[in-house]
């Protein structure tokens, strides 16, 4: 296969993100309460991947998801529901004879200790992806390709499949990897969790929680879980209620690339909302607090790496599930629009918080405009924000957002 370098983000190609993984039909609950008491689900969808290419679409990106379903009503569900997103759902495959993977949840949070997930996806058609059945021409025909560590638990084949993608190759576009620890997963499953940070390694813009990282790897802190990382041209490290704080750059000392380009991604072509050329201005930090500024470092020779800590914003939650998808959405979208590091993580905040105000995986993000003006507040306006629900709605005005 011929093509630009690897990890590069692909100014020849007509889709902006492809996501592959798997997507589940999710039954939500009418009420709180343990599964066992709830008298009746709503259905919906749910899957990390399927989020992130129906948040890219609903934001104007053209975004492609490929992954793997029953011959079933569930398949045809699922197919259906992230297609009328706006996602491009032709590389879709149909199994046979697996069946589409389906769970049910309580109505609190994934965090909280009451909180219930009853899967049926072990032997689902999504478990039976690998090299050997996915269609390398439309998973690499993307500018951007996005992977998360959940398929690498599905099954060994699934794992083979990641591994493979992830490897270095010509034609290779930038490769997106959100850790997406999830232990029981891993509880016999095809490897230990600590397979993901072999593939976090392998991708150019990496996303992976502080949590997360110290029970897959013992790794605590934010300096120390990019130490571990030092391939990645990007990696964003959540941090809850702390924000994020994105490394960016050439990483002082020696250092094995994968290419980089994640964090100089081109401007993309998207439609429906304007590209980088209406983008606000990137904000000099000269005269800011130094708490919020991006600091830099390097040694001679070396081009200096940035690090850039972004607050938070305060949220008034319905329901905690699907912001870390919707916030990587946020970041890929305005990764795609050439914006600055800052801005990227400030739209992935933005991204995460319309997920948070409603009840389930997805919701229709805010319109461009009224984003982008909310990321081009300066840092006192910014962290007197706080959104709740309804905050998203295309006609209110500026000042109208909830502030203390």
């Amino acid at each position: 296969m011929s093509g630009p370098a690897a990890g590069t983000a692909r100014a020849d190609a007509t889709t902006d993100v492809v996501c592959l993984g798997e997507s589940m039909v999710t039954f939500l609950p009418s009420q709180p309460g343990r599964l066992a008491d709830v008298p009746s689900f709503g259905r919906g969808i749910g899957g990390a991947e399927s989020n992130v290419a129906c948040a890219l679409a609903a934001a104007g990106h053209r975004a492609a998801w490929v992954g793997r379903v029953g011959a079933d009503g569930f398949g045809d569900h699922l197919v259906e529901t992230i297609g009328g997103y706006g996602v491009d759902t032709s590389a879709v495959r149909r199994d046979p004879v697996r069946p589409t993977g389906i769970y049910f949840r309580t109505a609190t949070d994934r965090g909280a200790g009451a909180h219930e997930v009853a899967y049926y996806r072990a032997g689902s058609a999504a478990s039976a992806m690998s090299p050997a059945n996915v269609p390398y021409e439309e998973v690499f025909a993307g500018r951007v390709l996005h992977l998360s560590g959940i398929t690498a638990a599905l099954s060994a084949d699934c794992l083979e499949l990641l591994r493979e993608l992830t490897a270095p190759r010509p034609g290779r576009p930038l490769v997106s990897f959100d850790v997406n620890h999830r232990p029981h997963l891993w509880r016999g499953g095809p490897a230990d969790a600590s397979v993901l940070l072999e593939l976090a390694r392998r991708a150019d813009l990496v996303f992976v929680g502080e949590d997360e990282a110290e029970e897959a790897w013992g790794i605590v802190g934010a300096e120390a879980i990019r130490a571990a990382l030092p391939e990645p041209s990007v990696v964003v490290v959540k941090r809850g209620s702390a924000g994020a704080t994105v490394f960016s750059g050439r990483r002082p000392g020696p250092r094995s690339s994968n290419a980089g380009g994640a964090e100089k991604a081109p401007a993309s072509r998207s439609t429906g909302g304007g590209g980088a050329e209406n983008a606000p201005a990137s904000r000099s930090t000269e005269g800011e607090g130094a708490e919020n500024a991006p600091a830099s470092r390097s040694t001679e020779g070396d081009e200096a790496e940035m690090v850039t800590p972004v607050p938070a914003l305060r949220v008034d939650v319905v329901a905690a599930v699907g912001a870390g998808d919707a916030f990587a959405a946020g970041f890929l979208s305005a990764t795609l629009r050439g914006l600055p590091v800052q801005d990227r993580v400030r739209h992935g905040h933005l991204m995460a918080a319309a997920v948070l105000t409603v009840p389930g995986d997805l919701t229709e993000p805010p319109a461009r405009d009224h984003a982008d003006r909310l990321v081009a507040l300066d840092d006192e306006a910014w962290g007197r924000l706080r959104l709740g629900p309804g905050w998203t709605a295309a006609d209110r005005a500026p000042e109208e957002v909830r502030t203390p």
